[in-house]
């Protein structure tokens, strides 16, 4: 039998993400107080969130390739718009502080986005010492036009909720993102938090 792409895409009938193929004994979670509907529609959800990571993961490797550098170059890229937007200086130790890098990783990163014609270097007005780092304006309309048009589409799924809805799916995502964080994940010590 083959499985849909919303059954998550698995051969053999079953979906990744349906708790009883992830947790089968019931070792993780305690389902006693869930209906066989509850475990249906949890499953649907989280079915729906693999989905939903999928795309962003295409979305990724796409606007990568397109613009022809990696993770780490577009989330600099988009630091890079977002303070230009918001008439804010981005300076090197700010775009290391939003990367969690290294002041030398850092000069490197910044090395390859001049050189491929990314970004430019100025003089701060304010501090001698320091530098403003700017998105050239050519990268900033490839990237308007192209990568962030299409992540801005995010915006039409939200906005055709209703605003008591929105306060659900906020709420819901909040709660996730609290349960999956790594201070609940003592194994994970020395991991980036």
């Amino acid at each position: 039998m083959t499985v849909s792409e919303d059954r998550g895409g698995q051969p053999g009938g079953f979906s990744l993400f349906d708790i009883e193929t992830s947790d089968p004994d019931g070792q993780l979670i305690d389902r006693s107080s869930l209906s066989s509907a509850d475990i249906a529609q949890i499953n649907s959800l989280m079915t729906a969130f693999a989905r939903l990571r999928r795309a962003e993961d295409l979305l990724t490797e796409a606007s990568n390739t397109y613009m022809r550098l990696n993770r780490t170059d577009m989330r600099t890229l988009h630091f890079l718009i977002a303070c230009a937007h918001r008439g804010e200086l981005a300076t090197p130790s700010a775009i290391a502080a939003h990367l969690g890098i290294s002041t030398a990783s850092t000069t490197k990163l910044l090395d390859r986005l001049e050189r491929g014609g990314h970004i430019t270097r100025e003089s701060h007005p304010s501090d001698r010492r320091a530098l403003v780092i700017r998105v050239t304006p050519e990268t900033h309309q490839a990237a308007m036009s192209t990568v962030g048009r299409q992540q801005a589409r995010r915006f039409n799924a939200a906005a055709r909720l209703t605003p008591g809805e929105r306060d659900v799916v906020i709420r819901f995502v909040t709660d996730m993102a609290d349960e999956l964080s790594l201070t609940h994940a003592p194994w994970a010590t020395g991991l980036p938090h």
